[in-house]
Parts: structure tokens; C-alpha cells; sequence
């Protein structure tokens, strides 16, 4: 058993050495590791002796315009990220055009940058109010698609008015899936609006309002979700198998019953698993009933099911 003495004399030990290595940090801007690099002015004096490259910059006005005009993407979203506080109302011509870019990340990253600008943004005459024009009445159809997905981006209330206008009136499917997504990015129904795209007559319509009624916490259509439990489109089936069980909504239990003798082995795996978050006793003998399924994944997924109710 070491004697207190000892005891005191390891302790001092271990204090001098935390000292000196607490020194040696501190000296760092005198100690030089082998790959250190020197930093210059003000980056120094606040970071110390650090390689450049391990320290955020931010964009100047002059590389955002640069890289909007012909950047490649990653380009574009870095120098776009790093200018998300750079005011450059310059700037702001040169990034427009990116909303309607044919690469779906470098126009939402374009409506990010621009929705976070302070000015030159969302007044009269401006980049949303043009937008909110492209969507209502530009020729080209390929634009309204796009526009309807930067309003979503742009997360600002007169797009949802827009977007279920777009629903209601557009004769281009595209617009009008473009404009159902973005009702689930700005969380919100539109009046009905979603509701009448879950019965649009294109199958990519039905799936963007059923993809966006997932996510708009104010959703409650379970009717109109279960209707297309018969959808001639499997993957709508399915989709709406998924949304049913997800919103928990008993009364759909007979359609997805009914969907466990699908054709289709994603949608009856669907429908196995929202009747298992369903937990209705009803769907016990359907659910048994999948035991000799082909597919390995339904009878799998039958047999969690069945443990849940």
C-alpha cells in the first residue's frame, strides 16, 4: 500500500505534466508540427497555426456570380453554401436562373440561397413574385414543373395558394405532381387541393399527394386515401397501403384485407404491414393466410404483423 507521501508526489507529478502539455498548446502560435501551415492576419489570430483547408471561408459576391454562370454543380452548392449569410444583392440575377436548372438539387439549393436573402428576394416585382408568375403562366411547361418546386423551397404561405391553383387548373401532369409535392414541403393541404390530386387521372399526380398527405400534419382524407387501394397502378396501391397504415386509420381495414391477395408482392407486403399497425383483430385470418405466400418477404412480414395485434 503506497504511503500517503507517495500519493502526493504521483499527484504532483501528474499536475506539473498537465501544465506543461496546457503550455505547450498555448505556445502553439511558436510550435510548428511537421505538416503544420501558416495562416495569415485575422484567420491566424483566431484559429491559430491550422492548415487553411480545415477552415470554413465564405463566398464573396464575385465567386457566387462566377459559378452561377458556369460552375459545375458541387461548385454551385458549395460556394452557394458558404455564401448563405453573404448579402450580394448582385448576386441574386445571377442565381435566379438556377431555379430552373435541369439538375433537381442545383435548384434546390438556389431556392435556398435565395429564400435566406434579408432583401431583393420577396418584394414587388421580385425573384418569388416572378416565380409565383412562371407557375400561374409561362408557356413552357418544363419552367411551371420547376416553379412549382421552388415555391416549395421558398417555404413562404402565397405559394400554397399557388400550387393549389396549379392542381386545380394545370392540363400538364408534371406541373401539377410538381405542385402536389410542394404542398408537402410548405406542410400544408391547400383547401382540398391535395385531396383532389389524390384523384388526379395520372398516376404520378396521385403518388406526389400521396408522398406530400404523409407529411402535412394537418391531413386527415382517410377516404380519400383508401380509394386507392384499387388503383390500377401498383406502386399507387402500395403507396396508399403505406399512408393507411401510417395514419392508423381503422375504417381502411378492408381494403388492405383485400389487398393481401394482390398481385403485386410490394403492394400485399405493404398491406400486411399497415394491418400490423393497424392492430385490428379482423385482419388475423388474412395475415395467416399469407403463410404460404411465395414471396418470402410478405410471409416475413405477415408474421411480425401477426404479433402485433
Amino acid at each position: 500500500m503506497r504511503s500517503p507521501k507517495n500519493k502526493l508526489g504521483m499527484n504532483l507529478t501528474f499536475v506539473a505534466t498537465a501544465v506543461l502539455a496546457c503550455a505547450s498548446l498555448l505556445s502553439g502560435s511558436e510550435a510548428k508540427g511537421g505538416n503544420a501551415t501558416e495562416n495569415i492576419g485575422g484567420t491566424q489570430a483566431l484559429y491559430g497555426n491550422i492548415p487553411p483547408d480545415q477552415i470554413e471561408f465564405l463566398s464573396t459576391g464575385d465567386r457566387i456570380k462566377s459559378v452561377a454562370a458556369s460552375g459545375s454543380m458541387m461548385a454551385i452548392w458549395e460556394t452557394l453554401e458558404h455564401g448563405e449569410r453573404v448579402e450580394c444583392l448582385d448576386c441574386i440575377p445571377s442565381v435566379e436562373p438556377l431555379l430552373y436548372d435541369a439538375n433537381p438539387r442545383t435548384r434546390e439549393i438556389a431556392a435556398w440561397w435565395l429564400r435566406r436573402r434579408v432583401f431583393g428576394v420577396f418584394g414587388s416585382g421580385e425573384v418569388y413574385e416572378r416565380t409565383l408568375q412562371t407557375l400561374a403562366s409561362d408557356p413552357d411547361p418544363k419552367r411551371r414543373t420547376n416553379a412549382a418546386y421552388a415555391l416549395g423551397e421558398f417555404l413562404a404561405g402565397p405559394g400554397v395558394e399557388a400550387c393549389a391553383a396549379a392542381i386545380d387548373r394545370d392540363g400538364d401532369p408534371n406541373v401539377r405532381a410538381a405542385a402536389a409535392s410542394a404542398l408537402g414541403r410548405l406542410n400544408d393541404e391547400g383547401r382540398g387541393a391535395l385531396t383532389k390530386a389524390l384523384g388526379d387521372s395520372d398516376g404520378r399526380v396521385k403518388l406526389s399527394a400521396l408522398a406530400s398527405a404523409g407529411r402535412v400534419n394537418t391531413f386527415t382524407d382517410v377516404q380519400g386515401v383508401a380509394r386507392l387501394t384499387g388503383d390500377p397502378d401498383a406502386k399507387v396501391r402500395r403507396r396508399s397501403a403505406e399512408l393507411l397504415g401510417a395514419m392508423r386509420a381503422k375504417d381502411s381495414v378492408d381494403g388492405l384485407i383485400a389487398l393481401t391477395k394482390d398481385g403485386d408482392a410490394s403492394v400485399r407486403n405493404s398491406a400486411a404491414h399497415a394491418l400490423g399497425q393497424i392492430r385490428d383483430g379482423r385482419a388475423r385470418a388474412a395475415l395467416e393466410g399469407l403463410a404460404n405466400d411465395p414471396d418470402g418477404l410478405v410471409r416475413d412480414q405477415a408474421k411480425i404483423s401477426l404479433r402485433r395485434l
